[in-house]
């Protein structure tokens, strides 16, 4: 089992991101989340962490996976990513400030611009598949980029 999950709300043409205010990539753009909390599973730390940092209950996921790399060490690491979908007429004013930092209604288009350096690494790969293909998806990074299985 992985330790972190990452979480992206989606309310229409609108993804919820967290611009971080603290390590590990401060200053960028990223999907709420965190740690995967003791004697949970990492479905129920994902809603958690969503609900900790944005106040929103989210239900059941449009899509979710797994990223996985290997690490220095060679040994495998990972994170779970989950897209959640909210009715397009739920109000969230933003920008928001939080205890995490920034919290803001971002465009899917924005999110995705290959000109877009402000975004976590990965995102603009498996983000897209997150969004097209509803269910459960494997993703595999190496050498830069991000494969699916």
């Amino acid at each position: 089992m992985f330790k972190y999950t990452v979480c992206f709300v989606k309310r229409k043409d609108r993804i919820l991101m967290l611009n971080r205010e603290k390590a590990p990539i401060m200053g960028v753009w990223n999907g709420v989340g965190g740690k995967v909390e003791r004697n949970e599973s990492p479905d129920q730390g994902a809603l958690r962490e969503v609900f900790e940092e944005t106040g929103i209950r989210v239900e059941a996921f449009y899509s979710k996976g797994t990223v996985t790399w290997e690490t220095n060490n060679g040994e495998l690491d990972g994170i779970y990513v989950y897209l959640y979908e909210i009715d397009e007429h739920f109000t969230y004013d933003t920008p928001l400030k939080t205890r995490e930092g920034i919290l803001e209604w971002k465009s899917i288009d924005w999110i995705l611009n290959p000109q877009n350096l402000g975004i976590a690494g990965m995102v603009a790969q498996y983000l897209p598949v997150l969004l097209t293909e509803k269910g459960i998806h494997s993703f595999t990074y190496k050498d830069g980029h991000i494969t699916v299985s």
